[in-house]
């Protein structure tokens, strides 16, 4: 599988079939996966649609599968960020980590999409929040 994004917290891979394979490891994993768990889980039962689908959890092997939510964005303006992240609010979540790095574009429609929820909160549980300094370093994630 090629590589996507490999950094100390996460590695992430796309399959052959085009899925998202996300392994977390070091501070705080098993907190920052299931957090993305419950994040996406609710997402996808609020009708998101600029969101990956969780596919698969592998508990044990502190892993995911998600859809492909397109390619990562290079540019995009300031503004249109804030609108992208802003638009999740609406959903229930605020994701705690509003950078470039955490959009994509799906070619299929046209979409742009976030990804990456593992610093993420649910506005009606707080308790589902793990927003860490951490979460401000380039390449966090």
């Amino acid at each position: 599988m090629p590589e996507a994004k490999n950094t100390r917290r996460a590695s992430v891979h796309i399959g052959y079939d085009g899925r998202v394979h996300k392994s977390y490891r070091e501070d705080r994993a098993d907190e920052r996966m299931a957090t993305e768990v419950a994040v996406l889980r609710h997402l996808e039962a609020q009708g998101c649609t600029f969101v990956p689908r969780l596919l698969e959890v592998d508990w044990e092997k502190k892993k995911i599968v998600t859809s492909n939510c397109g390619t990562r964005v290079q540019h995009l303006s300031d503004r249109k960020i804030k609108q992208l992240f802003h638009k999740l609010e609406h959903y229930g979540v605020r994701h705690e980590d509003p950078f470039l790095r955490n959009i994509t574009y799906r070619n299929t429609d046209g979409e742009f999409c976030l990804i990456d929820f593992e610093f993420a909160t649910l506005l009606d549980d707080p308790s589902v929040s793990l927003k860490p300094d951490m979460a401000t370093e380039e390449g966090a994630g």
